[in-house]
């Protein structure tokens, strides 16, 4: 065996050490980079290449290392597990947001709730039965009413506000899937042509891992690994992105809750207009899922139930108080009129109050004169009824309340196992510093080794060459 191949053997130790400390560099430089995988370089023996057999002569040693790999210490069931979850604490969080938001306009129970303002409204009826003649009574029940219909229609815009705030985040999502669609689709182009041409696709990996990890949390998505190494993300079993080619998507439909009804909101393919988008989870489908239109079941979109609650509320109220107020007389002797009127549009948001003036209140009964308050009695007494507005708007807070709480744990639940899938990511996968400083004095140390190795050849080769055949001269 020729003395020279102990410098290719000491030199791929050399070059194998070196390339160890460099992915070791490579690990430590980015120990706080978000979304980094570690990497390792996998090497492998070299065989000897000497003839095999009885004629073989003495056995032949191998001819050193070979760098083979630098793998990416990844797990492609944690990371499949981190994007299931994401899907569903996505979805979760996003119902769980918006009933915390509708819960907290509300304001109940307090001093500030619509149950609070009933009573005084109730109250004030009571006071005017009591004092019918007095036309400070009079006033308080023109204050009451007036304070009660802005407060039910203010918890109307709210509510309002909030879906037409839900609609534009919708969009904004639509437009972030739409994005990391495209970028993976052009990381699968790079990533595919640098495989084919031998090189090393890690830190894209991770850049396309991060990606789809988003777009899984947004709608639910699926990732299935195609053998160039390109990957494709399916909604449903529908391609969003295959190999080199992004399917976009768009929101149609109404940008106003009025209107939802007949233009209900909802994902289509941007190719293919009128296909709906089936998602199965993210954050996308619990903002759908919010955005529905109300419907006779009272199991429609949550935002559009909660203003279709305070409609029923104010149509309630009106038609109940107007009912016995018609009946009633003013002090003058009129015949009482309608207390509260209804506009075109949402009842909640168009009632309003119709008298002016105390004179206006149909406070007492027909016949019996200017002092009598028994209609206004009769008026108060409908908050204590079995069909009273107070208990519509009980019903609906209560109802609020459980189904904001139950969003709230599942939305914890959901959180949890998130978080836990993306521990045990980041466990199999984070720079451990600790353990790269031991990597880095091993292989310091094999590349200490290798140049020793190329000294020791080096003097017995100069021996050989320039010394052999000198003795005695």
């Amino acid at each position: 065996m020729s003395t020279f191949s102990g410098l290719n053997t000491a030199y791929t130790g050399l070059a194998a050490a070196r390339q160890s400390l460099d992915v070791v560099g490579q690990n430590i430089a980015n120990s706080n980079t978000v979304g980094y995988t570690r990497q390792r370089v996998t090497t492998s023996a070299i065989g000897s290449l000497g003839h095999v057999g009885p004629l073989a002569g003495a056995p032949r040693i191998g001819g050193g290392v070979s760098v083979d790999s630098i793998a990416r210490l990844g797990n492609v069931y944690l990371d499949a597990r981190v994007r299931t979850t994401a899907g569903v604490a996505g979805y979760s969080a996003v119902r769980a947001t918006v009933m915390s938001g509708i819960e907290d306009s509300l304001r109940e129970p307090g001093k500030n709730g619509l149950s609070a303002q009933m009573q005084e409204f109730w109250a004030s009826w009571q006071g005017l039965a009591n004092s019918s003649g007095v036309a400070a009574s009079g006033g308080v029940v023109l204050e009451q009413a007036g304070v009660l219909v802005a407060q039910i229609a203010r918890g109307f815009n709210e509510i309002d506000a909030q879906w037409t705030q839900v609609r534009s985040e919708l969009g904004g999502m639509a437009d972030e899937l739409n994005s990391a669609a495209t970028q993976v689709a052009n990381l699968n182009v790079t990533i595919r042509s640098t495989l084919a041409a031998g090189g090393s696709v890690n830190e894209l990996l991770d850049q396309r891992s991060a990606l789809t990890t988003t777009m899984a949390a947004l709608t639910g998505a699926t990732v299935a690994d195609r053998p160039d190494g390109t990957v494709d993300v399916l909604i449903a079993g529908n391609a969003l992105v295959t190999g080199d080619t992004a399917n976009p998507i768009t929101v149609t439909g109404s940008f106003q809750m009025d209107g939802a009804t007949d233009s209900p909101v909802r994902l289509e393919w941007a190719k293919r207009p009128g296909g709906a988008v089936a998602l199965s989870g993210g954050e996308i489908a619990g903002a759908l899922s919010m955005l529905a239109p109300a419907n006779a079941s009272g199991t429609g979109g949550s935002i559009a139930e909660a203003a279709e609650s305070y409609n029923d509320l104010a149509l309630s109220l009106a038609d109940q108080v107007n009912a016995i107020h018609r009946t009633g007389e003013t002090k003058s002797g009129a015949p009482g009129g309608d207390f509260f009127s209804l506009g075109t549009g949402p009842a909640a948001r168009s009632i309003s109050v119709v008298p002016k003036d105390v004179g206006d209140l149909a406070a007492g009964a027909p016949g019996k004169g200017g002092l009598d308050g028994s209609n206004a009695d009769a008026i108060a007494q409908i908050g204590t009824s079995a069909g009273a507005p107070d208990k519509i708007w009980t019903s609906f807070v209560t109802r609020t309340g459980v189904v904001a709480r139950t969003e709230l744990q599942q939305a914890a639940l959901a959180e949890l196992a998130a978080g836990s899938a993306s521990s045990a990511q980041l466990a199999n996968a984070t720079v451990d510093l600790d353990e790269e400083n031991v990597s880095l004095v091993m292989f310091q140390s094999a590349y200490q080794g290798a140049a020793r190795v190329m000294t020791a050849v080096d003097e017995m080769l100069d021996t050989l060459i320039n010394r052999t055949g000198i003795v005695g001269r």
